[in-house]
């Protein structure tokens, strides 16, 4: 309620759209595209190679030393973010990072680090980093709720390990992916200080945008901006989550 009052309030002149009318200059169009870009590639990257990780976990058996280690890594590292992640990465492959000097010695490269890093490609690699082990986490759960007796099925019916796969796992797993890469999409989007630790000038994503908007007090000539952009990103956040709710009740049907 607060930002919502604060994007159309306009102090003594009462109700105001100017704000939010700025949400369509360039600066926050491609503050929003880039946020959107970030938050589709880091999804969809942890999303596939979560899933292909929990399969793989999955497999082994419930009581054994690799399960129970994996999805306790899993735990730890899916809130592993923050300044502490964007230090890890920076002191691996930032200016004097262990991977850059490696490099440097063995391959000749400059050894002022990836500029790639402080870059879209860059967030997006150690978005990655946490989403996989959160993708194991919240789709592990439909992995498992996949009966023994549905593969005995369609075994017996004749089908191939690929068509069980294509014509019945996949088909009821598909709400459930769909609704975890939701969940990290929302995440990613969300997402603030490995991005601000990392990207030190500029703001090429709406969260730094905001962090702009805090401290500069003035964004593209209009004070308090950051609760017309606040209110974007909740929007765009309650989208999505709308959506991750709907398919998540889809996937309860056959998890009961």
């Amino acid at each position: 309620m607060t930002v919502l009052v604060g994007a159309f309030s306009g102090g003594e002149d009462g109700f105001t759209l100017d704000r939010v009318r700025a949400l369509g200059e360039e600066t926050p169009l491609r503050a929003l595209r880039e946020s959107l870009l970030l938050s589709f590639l880091s999804a969809g990257i942890g999303a596939v190679l979560g899933a292909v990780l929990a399969q793989l976990v999955l497999a082994a058996p419930p009581t054994g030393v690799v399960r129970r280690v994996v999805t306790s890594l899993c735990g730890v590292l899916a809130q592993f973010g923050g300044v502490t992640l964007a230090f890890a990465w920076l002191a691996t492959l930032g200016f004097g990072g262990l991977l850059t000097e490696l490099l440097a010695s063995t391959l000749g490269t400059s050894d002022a680090g990836s500029a790639w890093l402080y870059e879209l490609p860059g967030l997006v690699l150690v978005y990655t980093y946490f989403q996989i082990p959160l993708m194991v986490i919240v789709f592990l759960p439909a992995l498992e709720g996949l009966r023994p007796q549905w593969r005995e099925a369609a075994v017996n019916l004749g089908a191939t390990p690929w068509q069980y796969w294509t014509r019945v796992a996949i088909p009821l797993l598909r709400p459930a992916f769909l609704g975890s890469a939701l969940l990290l999409f929302a995440n990613a989007f969300a997402a603030y200080a490995t991005a601000a630790a990392l990207v030190s000038q500029g703001a090429p994503i709406t969260p730094l945008l905001i962090r702009s908007a805090l401290t500069s007090e003035v964004v593209l000539g209009q004070q308090d901006f950051g609760f017309a952009l606040a209110l974007e990103m909740v929007v765009v956040v309650a989208v999505v989550m709308a959506l991750y709710a709907w398919l998540l009740k889809r996937t309860s049907r056959w998890l009961r």
